[in-house]
């Protein structure tokens, strides 16, 4: 490792070194703890009796050697203050850890799984011109084993895989986002608090189980993402907190050393805290395959607490450009993905340029925009039309995602089925026609589990998704609308080529404050799409549809019917006649 990296903030790779590594005849053992008085590991290996630990380089590191240690054996280091106390901790670098409640760290070999998707990753290149479809998933409670509880209702990473892929095909869905990996104490944290920044949560098995999943996604060329949390770390004593009797990792003030969520932040000015968090991003992509990292709660780190009237945080700005820049150059291909809710210039900007270096920012204004305005009956939708419009007057400030995540369908808020205004029947034609709005919208798409069926119960991690409901005509009906509405997104380059070039897009009627009809184009290099929607509650008869340069339309897909009927509207000097049901949304393919 570089020393002078590490303390500056340049290291990639501080866990080739630092943690419990194996070696030929048993385990070397090091941690960065430079103010404590002395370290000593101890574990399984040694009866969980002291292992003295000596100081190499300049002091503030610590090494031994253990014989004894072998591959899966826990351990633990036993930190002791210079006021004579002492705390065992896991290890901030390892590789493996006890499942909660229990808390001590297991010795894991790096390398030990030999991945077979060198196709994969020779063919599969980020780039803003392909189609881009996420499905956001928890591990734990997509699906669950039929009479089991608990942690025992849990599936394998491996086991997932045998379910979930065959599924995302069906589906037509390119990428799986996992929500956080890393362990974890809480469940309900649904893993946005750490305690093993380096540890696949043992909830669903090994390091090579989860490497192995990966790889069984890859050879049927879905992409897998997974969410880092660069901001903060759960309070736990055993963990980061307060980790050699000194703020090691977080703020020493209160002030600005707890989130908004009651744990830890970290402090980014420290060169050897954004070596510790750029080591473990790239780690997750160098060890584990993942394709790109969704980063959490980004605005908090633009801006003190995420609060704008606090002012810039340069040090976490720096931060960010930094690591950006340099995971870009160990992997080129990675998608890094910012979840930021602030209106900070510049996101998805080359560092280069002076911007922060993300391929992609979540687009949180079109989100809240549009589920305010489904929420709301249609005679109030006449007041907020230009809800729907706002969003293209920004959207190529930036390169965003459309995101229809887990967070809007917990705490209170309702399922995006359930926010569509009105009764149970009337939520179904709104929310066809509020995804075919999303998949015609420039950007790349998100959408959480459970969602593509029209779950109608919030989600919850300790329970499965409401498979059972698929029994119903009508959300079974729903499920093959979006599938064929994935599928269509993929094969049609004009809803994807062009997403962030001005040319891909142009209004063809954004004035019908009164009827709720919003008409726009799509294009690619050879192909256009018009779309158009019906918003309000009533038939619009005689709506005239006015398309430039073309023939004809022709029907991909509308919201009102559950298959795809050949329909050929003939085009008199660019303009048709139709007529729009209540809540509905139709694609056209242009013909010349």
């Amino acid at each position: 490792m570089d020393y002078y990296g590490f303390y500056t903030g340049k290291e990639f790779t501080a866990y080739e070194y630092l943690g419990a590594h194996i070696q030929e005849n048993g385990t070397v053992f090091r941690t960065f703890a430079p103010n404590a008085a002395r370290i000593s590991v101890i574990g399984e290996f040694n009866g969980w009796q002291e292992t003295p630990m000596d100081k190499v380089y300049d002091g503030n590191f610590w090494e031994c050697f253990v014989p004894a240690a072998e591959t899966g054996m826990m351990y633990k280091y036993r930190i002791h203050k210079r006021d004579g106390s002492f705390i065992d901790h896991c290890d901030p670098y390892g590789f493996l850890m006890e499942l909660r409640p229990h808390s001590a760290s297991r010795i894991s070999r790096l390398g030990d799984y030999a991945f077979k998707d060198s196709k994969w990753k020779k063919k599969h290149r980020s780039s803003l011109d392909k189609p881009l479809n996420i499905y956001e998933m928890h591990a734990g409670s997509w699906w669950r084993k039929e009479g089991a509880e608990g942690e025992n209702a849990w599936y394998s990473y491996t086991e997932l895989a045998e379910l979930l892929i065959p599924y995302l095909k069906e589906n037509g869905y390119n990428y799986v986002e996992l929500m956080p990996l890393s362990e974890h104490p809480s469940d309900e944290s649904w893993g946005y608090q750490n305690t093993g920044f380096y540890s696949p949560t043992s909830r669903y098995g090994t390091p090579a189980e989860l490497k192995k999943f990966i790889d069984l996604c890859h050879g049927q060329e879905i992409g897998v993402i997974m969410d880092f949390v660069p901001v903060h770390f759960a309070v736990d004593d055993y963990a980061l907190w307060n980790y050699d009797g000194t703020a090691l990792y977080e703020y020493p003030h209160s002030d600005v050393g707890r989130s908004e969520w009651g744990s830890c932040n970290f402090m980014h000015s420290r060169g050897e805290v954004r070596s510790f968090l750029q080591s473990a991003a790239n780690y997750w992509l160098e060890e584990f395959h993942f394709d790109g990292l969704r980063m959490d709660a980004v605005s908090n780190l633009i801006y003190w607490q995420g609060d704008t009237a606090r002012g810039e945080n340069r040090n976490g700005i720096g931060f960010l450009q930094e690591m950006n820049q340099g995971l870009k150059k160990l992997h080129p291909e990675a998608l890094l993905i910012a979840e930021d809710s602030s209106t900070y210039p510049g996101v998805t900007k080359a560092v280069a340029d002076g911007g922060l270096g993300f391929d992609y920012k979540w687009d949180m204004g079109w989100m809240n925009d549009t589920l305010s305005y489904f929420q709301a009956p249609p005679a109030e939708r006449k007041q907020r039309y230009h809800q729907l419009t706002f969003s293209m007057q920004y959207f190529y400030k930036e390169h965003y995602l459309l995101p229809l995540s887990h967070d809007e369908v917990v705490h209170g808020k309702a399922t995006i089925l359930q926010k569509m205004y009105g009764d149970y029947e009337g939520k179904f034609p709104q929310a066809r026609a509020l995804y075919l709005y999303m998949f015609a919208h420039p950007g790349k798409k998100l959408n959480f589990m459970g969602n593509e069926f029209g779950q109608l119960r919030e989600w919850d991690e300790k329970r499965q998704q409401d498979w059972e409901i698929l029994s119903y005509p009508v959300h079974d009906a729903f499920h093959r609308f979006m599938m064929d509405l994935n599928k269509l997104y993929s094969e049609n380059p004009a809803l994807y080529e062009m997403d962030f070039d001005p040319e891909g897009f142009r209004w063809l009627d954004c004035h019908q404050e009164e009827r709720l009809i919003y008409a726009f184009e799509r294009r690619s290099g050879k192909q256009r799409i018009a779309a158009v929607f019906n918003f309000s509650d009533e038939v619009q008869e005689g709506y005239v549809l006015e398309v430039k340069e073309g023939t004809s339309l022709s029907l991909l897909i509308s919201s009102e019917m559950e298959s795809r009927e050949k329909q050929i509207i003939p085009l008199k000097e660019g303009k048709t006649v139709i007529s729009l049901p209540p809540y509905s949304g139709r694609y056209y393919l242009v013909e010349k």
